[in-house]
């Protein structure tokens, strides 16, 4: 951990040429540091100015003069860090940026590390753990989902539900305790039951917690969707229509797909990371043999499968190929049927019929990739189950995997102590396990923190934030 005494400063926006830039200092007396080489056409000083107000000047290194800037000042501890602050707006040439930065670190200030601002924040109480690794999502957010997330993270709705939880934990722990400060009198506080059933409720909420992340990843990184099939079913062609471009390489020839290729879109404010795949099929060539293992892979990673096929394979062998599939999917995954090449077929109804009776309930959606028929039906069943209006609600997402292992650990010291509650166990024994469940959630939030996890966390962030 770095001395929290220092006064830091960083260019807080952008790398590169703009219309302006931003300078960020924090640490007392950095308004003082800015007087320094700031000159003001009314002589005021910036130590001097009201809370929370902007002020023209001049940056000046001696007699020269470096540029016109706006002055933006913080009083502590109502700041971004609640320390005080200073934000110096200048013109975005980038010698002027650099020559600014240089002048405040000579005149006393020292550059910033990665995410200082933010660990300075979450060290003087302004925002906990889980908050700021929120705001390092927000500023890496591609996509209106993440976006989202990543500001119910921020604004604390992760840190209610821990909150939440930590307080039915501390019922339990103070009535075990309390019961064997007097176990030689025989004296009994804690009823098991009651206990065990506050125990069942953390247990389900966290159980709901974890089992967000895999959405929340998704959402997060991009949904992964498999494009599958037989050879020549058209997955190459499919994935160039959602895409609006020829990304892949589309040939009658058989087997041109011999490696996975992958592109992503957004598709109404959620990211798909499309996966053409190799063609399923028996060959002797080891190259594409390679292709296939890995069309495999992809399928067993994916939270969506678009299963094609076309009537020109028939319904004879489709089920087995259907179940070789289907094997490979991931339970909580969504496997769609796709019937391409709708353009060609006359009597659509009867074969898409015919193929439902060999699946065990799927979505059939009949599309012609080369003409765009239908498409849309197949980008709905891609968006329905990550639909924004979903977000909005006041259930946690979780996207962080370092709060998935956290809520894991403290999932597993929760069912331990429910399984001694129900055995009769020593409330000393079980009053350690509800405690090393409280480890953990203080592990996401902060409360409990070491150097080692504050820095994985904070490196991440650019320098400025």
């Amino acid at each position: 951990m770095v001395g929290n005494d220092d006064i830091i400063c960083a260019i807080s926006t952008p790398a590169g040429v703009g219309a302006i830039a931003v300078v960020r200092l924090s640490g007392r007396g950095c308004a003082a540091l800015v007087d320094r080489v700031y000159t003001s056409p009314s002589d005021r000083r910036l130590q001097d100015a009201a809370a929370n107000t902007v002020h023209f000047g001049y940056i000046k290194e001696g007699e020269e003069l470096v540029d016109e800037v706006l002055v933006a000042v913080f009083h502590a501890p109502h700041s971004y860090t609640g320390e005080e602050s200073v934000e110096i707006s200048c013109h975005g040439s980038v010698y002027i940026q650099q020559r600014l930065l240089k002048l405040l670190i000579d005149t006393g200030a020292r550059l910033a590390n990665p995410g200082e601002f933010t660990q300075r924040a979450f060290l003087n109480g302004k925002m906990d753990l889980s908050q700021a690794e929120g705001v390092a999502d927000l500023i890496a957010s591609s996509s209106a989902a993440s976006h989202r997330m990543a500001l119910m993270q921020m604004k604390g709705g992760f840190q209610a539900e821990l909150a939440h939880l930590r307080v039915e934990l501390l019922r339990i722990v103070s009535l075990l305790e309390l019961e064997l400060d007097f176990s030689e009198e025989d004296v009994e506080f804690a009823d098991r039951a009651e206990l065990t059933r506050i125990a069942g409720d953390i247990e389900r909420l966290l159980v709901r917690l974890c089992r967000s992340f895999s959405l929340g990843n998704a959402l997060k990184n991009g949904v992964p969707v498999a494009i599958v099939g037989n050879t020549n079913v058209g997955k190459s062609t499919l994935l160039n229509a959602l895409l609006k471009e020829d990304r892949a390489i589309v040939s009658d020839i058989e087997g041109t797909t011999r490696d996975v290729i992958e592109d992503t879109i957004n598709l109404e404010g959620v990211t798909f990371r499309f996966i053409d795949t190799a063609g399923i099929r028996q060959t002797e060539d080891e190259i594409e043999n390679m292709g296939i293992g890995r069309t495999f892979e992809k399928i067993r990673q994916a939270r969506i499968v678009l299963l094609l096929t076309d009537f020109k394979r028939g319904v004879e062998g489709f089920e087995a190929y259907y179940l070789q599939v289907k094997q490979h999917v991931a339970p909580d995954a969504r496997l769609i049927i796709v019937l391409n090449k709708i353009d060609e077929i006359s009597d659509l109804l009867t074969y898409q019929e015919t193929i439902r009776f060999h699946t065990s309930g799927e979505t059939i959606v009949p599309i012609s990739a080369r003409t765009g028929e239908n498409l849309e039906s197949l980008v709905y069943e891609l968006t329905r189950a990550y639909r924004l209006d979903a977000l909005s609600s006041s259930d946690v997402i979780v996207s962080n995997v370092r709060h998935y292992e956290a809520l894991k650990n403290a999932l597993q010291a929760i069912r331990r102590a429910m399984e001694g509650l129900k055995n009769g166990v020593s409330g000393e024994f079980v009053s350690q396990d509800v405690r090393e469940c409280m480890h953990y959630l203080g592990e996401i939030t902060g409360e409990i923190s070491t150097d080692e996890v504050l820095g994985f966390v904070f490196r991440h962030f650019c320098i400025g934030k």
